[in-house]
Order: C-alpha cells, then sequence, then structure tokens
C-alpha cells in the first residue's frame, strides 16, 4: 500500500484480523480453541488511517491475548482444572463524552481471559526489547511498535489495564 491515511470499516479490520490470528494459531495448534467475542458498533464512524499500520498493531494485541489464554489454558490443565473456557474479546464502539471532538473517537479494545499482566511489569510493556515471553517466542517489539503506530502515527492512545490471573484489556482510542 502506499501507506496514505484513507477512511476505514475499523469493524471489517478487527473482524478480518481476529479471523486471520485464529486460523494462524490453529494452523500451529489444531487442539486450541478459544471462544471468539465481538461486540461491534454499527454506527462507527470510520476514521482515516494506514490500514496495514493498524492492522499491525490489532494482529500483535490478539496474538498476544491468544497467547495468554493458551498459557493460562495449559497451566490450568497441568493441574487437571478443565472447566476453563479461553476466550478473547474484540469490541467497537464511539468515543464517549461531551465534547464533538471526544465523539467522533473510535475505541477499540481487545481483551481475554488469560494469564493477566503483573502490576510491576505493566509500567514496561510498552518499552522496546521487553518481554515476559521464552526466549525464542517474542522479540519485545510487538507492543513497542504497536504504542508508536497508534500514538506517533495517529495521534490516538494505547492503554492497558490488567489484573494477574484474571485477564488483560488494550484499549485503543483513535481521532
Amino acid at each position: 500500500s502506499t501507506g496514505q491515511r484513507q477512511p476505514t470499516d475499523i469493524n471489517a479490520l478487527c473482524d478480518e484480523y481476529l479471523r486471520l490470528a485464529y486460523h494462524g494459531l490453529r494452523a500451529k495448534d489444531k487442539d486450541f480453541n478459544c471462544q471468539l467475542v465481538t461486540q461491534f458498533d454499527p454506527d462507527l464512524p470510520q476514521p482515516e488511517v494506514v490500514q496495514q499500520e493498524v492492522g499491525r498493531v490489532l494482529l500483535n494485541l490478539i496474538n498476544n491475548a491468544f497467547y495468554a489464554v493458551q498459557e493460562k489454558q495449559t497451566m490450568l490443565r497441568s493441574q487437571a482444572i478443565h472447566t476453563y473456557q479461553p476466550a478473547v474479546t474484540v469490541t467497537t464502539k464511539t468515543g464517549c463524552g461531551r465534547s464533538d471532538e471526544s465523539a467522533k473517537r473510535v475505541i477499540i479494545t481487545v481483551s481475554d481471559n488469560g494469564t493477566g499482566i503483573p502490576d510491576a511489569v505493566q509500567a514496561k510493556i510498552f518499552q522496546p526489547f521487553f518481554t515476559t515471553k521464552p526466549t525464542g517466542i517474542g522479540t519485545g517489539l510487538g507492543l513497542s511498535l504497536s504504542y508508536d503506530i497508534i500514538t506517533k502515527g495517529h495521534g490516538g492512545m494505547l492503554t492497558v489495564t490488567s489484573e494477574a490471573g484474571q485477564g488483560t484489556e488494550f484499549t485503543i482510542t483513535l481521532p
């Protein structure tokens, strides 16, 4: 692509990358199953973004969510607990606020019910080369690049809320 910003159907982009990531993981691990939940705002405006860049961010966040639920499932199975149902949720909505400007914001959340991120680690996750994954699994660049794409490249925000052992939610806010 030309790297030009163009009006983008964020719902379609989110759906496409959620399915792409899931089928990619299933190709590697046929035993992995996960509930995919989507809640898309049908009246979402179409922000002008570089589709490939926002797609890269979505793919990274979704892949991380799948990794977290897969890790939790493996851990629980090793403890003979088989009741856990992995779930990854992607939602979109229009920004809520009193001003016309905040009403135009597009908010995308990617959440999971996986391993969660301990508080001590959350402050470091957007730093280049920081990773909690084993050697050879992650480079530590995914969240750093995602943060730069959203904040510097698109003038948005990328935030995280997480509870260790319970899950994680990443929120992308685009103007």
